[in-house]
């Protein structure tokens, strides 16, 4: 099982490849809303990506209010 820092990098790597943006550019504490410019629509497209990655499911009432690539990726940690 990968470690949360490695889960971590995959996330930022994934998110930074999906919205075309300098993997470098991104950091653990960023908020993906604000740092990607991204909308909610975007976003699920995201976690739905990030879903088929992992080979995990992330129910609506884990995500709500998960804004920074930190915390998504400890809901991605919990269930693999």
């Amino acid at each position: 099982m990968p470690t949360l820092d490695q889960t971590l990098d995959e996330v930022l790597t994934l998110a930074a490849a999906q919205f075309k943006v300098p993997r470098e550019n991104l950091s653990p504490d960023d908020d993906f809303f604000q740092k990607l410019a991204i909308d909610s629509l975007q976003a699920l497209d995201l976690l739905t990506r990030l879903e088929n990655h992992f080979h995990v499911e992330l129910p609506d009432y884990e995500m709500q209010g998960v804004s920074d690539f930190r915390t998504l990726a400890s809901r991605i940690q919990a269930r693999l």
